[in-house]
């Protein structure tokens, strides 16, 4: 009976020394890696790569990420998640995803994916593997931050740092507003394309229109890939409006703004249109968008110089970089992430993950669109009219070949114009 004791003390010794072995053998952490599951063919995908690229380089280029006295860099992975190409299954977005976290072994996510279905479905992935992520493009849906309001413990891992549709809409109705004061305007017309999120915003500016005693004349419903508007703009025209409302993410809405300048219609357009976020749009138009008022989503993404110091250092350190100013939605947002892991990371003072939640919760940081912190109940990034309490959303009007930031009203640098057909 001694015996057996005395031998099975020697093998939970050894057992025990090999363990203590192996964990003393683990290699050091030499870098905090970032998982980016992005759509790169669209708008927000590039984007949000370059501003994770650009916010990582500088962070990096300055000793890294501070944790218990030493400092680690920043590494990124990224995958191209597909998901807002047509006919590509949410599933494919999620394995994206999970091989990032499996196989390139990232510590936190940073990105998308961006169709809100795929968000949506990967909240459920993150929880599963319990790992931090900070969506930055696309997904425009409320549903995203009230599924973590809903069930705290198995989503408090996802946190959304840009806008949502009822935001936009709030302040797409601030401008009504402005301009019905201004100019004595009450008809819109709505023209959208037809995926969900633009069709639930139709739905939703019309509701919050017909409560003001707004008229709203018609909606017509474009399918992806539509390249002639003129049958909608000449309906607008014959049913008198005043302002034709969109919301299109497809490139072909540039030949939209071309039909409405050449039939210069008396109908100021304005909405969340993807092809006239981006620095291109006055060529593309070749400068008959002008006069368009667009939802950028997030401060930062044009250039604005009233927001805080930080959006115009993150204006001319894009510029060097890529040669061209912020590109449009999920640009600042992208860049921000990337500065609100490696605040939370550095209060927390570890990358475990409740730990970096905790702190996550708590921070206040100012950054390209204002004061940044989430709800911790809902994840969901506080939004403001004002920089110094909450992120404001960029509102820019294409003036000569400018984009000039005119909402929220403490930000604006210029005002609204009326295209000379409506004068």
């Amino acid at each position: 009976m001694i015996k057996i004791f005395f031998k099975q003390s020697i093998i939970f010794s050894i057992i025990l020394s090999v363990s203590v072995f192996s964990i003393s053998c683990k290699p050091a952490k030499t870098s905090i890696v970032i998982g980016a599951p992005l759509p790169t063919a669209f708008l927000e995908g590039w984007v949000g790569e370059r501003g994770i690229k650009l916010a990582v380089e500088e962070i990096n280029a300055a000793g890294g990420v501070s944790i218990g006295g030493k400092k680690l860099p920043f590494q990124v992975e990224m995958i191209d998640t597909r998901d807002l190409e047509m006919n590509v299954p949410v599933n494919d977005a999620l394995m994206g995803l999970e091989k990032l976290i499996l196989e390139k072994k990232a510590d936190f996510i940073i990105g998308g994916p961006a169709r809100s279905e795929a968000a949506l479905a990967a909240m459920d992935l993150l929880s599963k593997h319990k790992k931090i992520s900070i969506l930055s493009i696309g997904v425009l849906t409320p549903a995203y931050h009230k599924k973590v309001e809903s069930d705290y413990t198995k989503y408090k891992y996802c946190f959304r740092i840009t806008s949502h549709v009822g935001i936009m809409s709030a302040d797409f109705m601030a401008i009504f507003e402005e301009i019905k004061k201004s100019s004595g305007f009450n008809n819109v017309y709505i023209m959208v394309q037809d995926v969900e999120h633009a069709k639930r915003a139709a739905d939703n500016i019309k509701k919050l229109l017909t409560e003001k005693k707004w008229n709203v004349l018609d909606t017509k419903i474009y399918p992806t890939g539509a390249s002639d508007f003129s049958i909608g703009l000449n309906d607008a025209k014959n049913k008198g409006a005043d302002i034709i409302f969109l919301w299109m993410d497809m490139p072909e809405s540039s030949i939209l703004l071309k039909q409405w300048s050449d039939m210069k219609l008396k109908a100021l357009p304005m909405g969340y249109v993807n092809a006239g976020q981006q620095p291109g749009f006055w060529k593309a138009t070749g400068g008959k968008g002008e006069y368009l008022i667009v939802n950028l989503v997030n401060g930062g993404n044009a250039p604005a110089n009233k927001i805080s110091p930080w959006t115009s250092k993150f204006v001319e350190a894009y510029k060097k970089k890529y040669g061209l100013e912020p590109e449009g939605y999920g640009t600042s947002s992208s860049y921000m992430a990337v500065y609100t892991l490696k605040e939370a990371i550095e209060k927390a003072g570890t990358t475990e993950t409740d730990d970096v939640i905790k702190a996550l919760e708590n921070l206040s940081l100012m950054g390209a669109y204002g004061r940044i912190a989430f709800d911790k109940k809902s994840h969901q990034v506080i939004p403001s009219d004002d920089p110094e309490k909450g992120v404001v959303t960029g509102i820019i009007q294409w003036q000569k070949e400018t984009r000039v930031q005119i909402f929220p009203l403490k930000t604006a640098d210029g005002k609204i114009l009326l295209p000379p057909w409506m004068n």
